[in-house]
């Protein structure tokens, strides 16, 4: 539901008249509950921790507690009746699963119905982002501004996998169990749906709707729909083994071929184990080590190729090398207790994959897997040590496997693909091209003799690493910035917000109105962004009629459907995640895949006189080079975007509170994404000096309200 027209309150704001608080502060002063025997409750409680804010707003002038959110285009034309009135919709409870039902039934009972949707909102968002990119500090952070701005007595504990969830000082206590799953999409639409709700933009009710449509691909598009799951996620899975072989793992042109049909059988695997579901799906890493392997080996019986460049191109879609970095930088948050259990769930899951693959190749060959290894790792078949500056075709492959991992990522069903697919791919780019023209320019720079300084100690690749990290994090921040701006404008037009625009104004917008109507034709953007170029033209003429004073137009009128565009519009015009778009570029900073060479290496050590072996050692102490040193370009990248922002809004004596608390409302959001956001619940003694002055003067407020 869109409503557009101040007509009416929130489920709260319909209440009796608040006497509880009262018997709530008796009952916190005694020491005892509020629903405690001796204390029976009549009416709804006061959330201990409701927005103080709105008390303070309208405590004195109505006895009831009111938390509804204010439209932002609820105001009017010309007159207060020239407003788009709609119908109101209502979340479904029932829906919820059995626990989070009667929790909310009890919350319900006590606080109100709104303040029970509040958290089940809060718990489906940090359920549904944990899975979608389980980056715990960033979701921990968007999760406090939720509770902050609400006023939820709530509390959490995000694990790698399973996550708990309390409300009202563990009364209620929920467990969740939340497996990897990258997903661009998710990540984008749940913290979008987030921050309309934080900015008022919605209502507690069409942002549960809105995530419920969303997980039944109500707001993706065609091809979004085809690529998000099998079967067409199949296509996939052959295009990514060739093209990372080849870009990454020293392949030559024919070993793509062989990548691209193990890379199929592997998709297929997954596939059958996934359909199977149950306890089949803890096989699928096995499984598909042992097919890629079994493949490989007899593919190699006919005509030979490299097998280790085949082998990690394949795999590279089930190793988990984002994870390896956010552990790292969830470690050095001090967020311990998951960086390091990330790290070894990391380790030991890419080596049953390693595992896998050796067994399967051991059982095709017939038992001598070793000398099948070493034999395909000679520069007859493989090209190992290939300098990829002199091919022209570098980037355009590196482009091409980077399409692939968008689409694993399936940020090609993101809300405004036309910008973000493009935006993303620039990112990436931009941080390869960063990370590998640096490692070449410092071994150039430092080279004695003709030979590269830096070969010994990998200061070069830690170098290059923390460049290319802080590039890609600094280009995605820009771009995103760049990107929301020109969104905002195109809402604020489509909903007839700007008068008279200029002519580059009009121009900007007609680009952006043909790009809508061609890629939704085309099935690259969803329906309901060109069905909104028609809703724009009839409010447009819908304006014109309000304009004139002999029409008898009293104010702009909407269907059903136009409602739920207005609410899409809404959501998608809020500031896109930058971590959606920024954990693809990590996954391919650092490929999974040099983990995999650990394991690899112990199983198959090389031979001392091999010139191309690799120590385990060595291996390991690259991991470490890479993984580190890429955590350390991301902090440097945000903390590079944070001191600008910061400089730019101290030097900015116009800005307004409002764009200053949006300002420090999207820096807090960025510090979550590599600092441990801090709670009262962590220090009570470390609550901030303005946050005290408001408590206090909250308390003011709620004494005069009881008197």
């Amino acid at each position: 539901m869109l409503h557009l027209a101040p007509r009416r309150t929130s489920a709260l704001a319909a209440s009796p008249p608040i006497e509880p608080p009262t018997r709530f502060q008796h009952a916190e002063a005694e020491g005892r509950r509020p629903d405690a025997p001796g204390h029976p409750v009549s009416g709804l409680l006061v959330p201990p921790t409701a927005p103080r804010a709105k008390i303070r707003e309208v405590g004195m002038k109505m006895p009831r507690l009111h938390i509804s959110p204010s439209r932002p285009f609820s105001r009017s034309r010309r007159s207060m009746n020239r407003t788009i009135e709609t119908s109101e919709r209502k979340f479904d409870v029932k829906t919820l699963p059995d626990d989070m039902r009667r929790v909310h039934d009890k919350l319900a009972s006590r606080f109100g119905e709104e303040y029970a949707l509040l958290w089940v909102f809060t718990l489906r968002t940090a359920t549904e982002l944990h899975r979608a990119w389980h980056m715990t500090l960033l979701t921990s952070a968007l999760l406090l501004q939720i509770k902050k701005k609400f006023g939820l007595r709530m509390t959490w504990n995000l694990g790698v996998f399973k996550c708990i969830f309390r409300v009202e000082d563990g009364d209620y206590e929920i467990h969740r169990k939340v497996p990897y799953d990258y997903d661009s999409e998710y990540q984008d639409i749940y913290y979008r749906i987030a921050e309309a709700l934080i900015e008022e933009q919605i209502t507690v009710h069409e942002a549960l709707i809105y995530q419920t449509e969303a997980k039944h691909g109500l707001h993706t598009s065609r091809i979004g729909r085809f690529l998000r799951d099998f079967p067409g996620r199949l296509v996939l899975y052959p295009f990514q083994a060739s093209t990372i072989a080849y870009i990454f793992f020293e392949a030559k042109f024919y070993d793509m071929g062989v990548a691209a049909v193990v890379g199929l059988a592997a998709g297929l695997m997954e596939y059958a184990l996934s359909h199977v579901g149950g306890q089949a799906k803890v096989l699928i890493d096995v499984v598909v080590g042992l097919t890629v392997g079994i493949i490989s080996g007899l593919w190699y019986d006919y005509r030979r190729f490299c097998v280790p460049s085949v082998f990690l191109g394949v795999l590279y879609w089930f190793f988990y090398g984002t994870a390896f970095v956010v552990g790292i930088l969830e470690i050095i948050a001090g967020e311990l207790e998951t960086g390091v259990t990330r790290f070894i769930a990391v380790s030991v899951k890419t080596f049953v994959l390693s595992l896998g693959a050796s067994l399967g190749l051991m059982i095709s060959v017939g038992g001598d897997a070793l000398k099948t290894w070493q034999e395909s790792q000679s520069d007859e078949y493989c090209e190992p040590g290939q300098d990829m500056r002199h091919y022209w075709w570098r980037y355009p492959m590196y482009i091409a496997s980077s399409v692939a991992v968008l689409g694993q990522y399936r940020l090609v069903s993101v809300i405004d693909y036309a910008s973000q697919y493009p935006r993303a791919l620039i990112v990436m780019t931009v941080g390869y091209a960063v990370q590998y023209e640096s490692f070449i320019g410092f071994g150039q720079f430092y080279s004695v003799d003709g030979n590269d300084a830096f070969t010994e100690d990998h200061l070069d690749t830690a170098a290059s690493n923390v460049a290319g990290a802080a590039a890609a994090t600094v280009t995605a921040l820009f771009l995103s910035w760049f990107i929301n701006t020109h969104k905002q404008y195109y809402r604020d037009r489509v909903l007839n917000k700007v008068e008279d625009p200029s002519a580059m104004g009009n121009f900007i917008f007609g680009a952006m109105r043909l790009s809508t109507y061609i890629l939704g034709t085309i099935g690259l953007l969803r329906e309901s962004d060109y069905q909104r170029l028609d809703l724009d033209e009839k409010l447009t003429k819908q304006k014109s009629e309000l304009d004139d004073e002999t029409h008898e137009r009293q104010r702009y009128e909407v269907t059903q459907e136009e409602e739920n565009l207005f609410l899409e519009l809404l959501v998608s015009s809020e500031d896109l995640n930058p971590w959606a778009i920024l954990m693809p570029a990590v996954y391919q900073l650092v490929p999974g895949s040099v983990i995999a060479k650990l394991w690899f290496a112990s199983i198959f050590p090389p031979s001392p006189d091999d010139p191309n072996g690799t120590s385990t050692d060595s291996v390991f102490s690259n991991l470490m080079v890479v993984s580190v040193s890429l955590a350390l370009g991301l902090i440097f990248g945000f903390a590079i975007v944070q001191t600008v922002v910061w400089v730019v809004g101290k030097c900015n004596p116009r800005e307004s509170e409002s764009k200053e608390k949006t300002r420090l409302m999207r820096q807090e959001m960025m510090e979550g994404m590599y600092t441990s956001p801090e709670t009262p619940e962590d220090d009570p003694a470390s609550i901030r000096p303005e946050d005290k002055e408001e408590e206090s003067a909250d308390s003011m407020a709620e004494e005069e309200i009881s008197s």
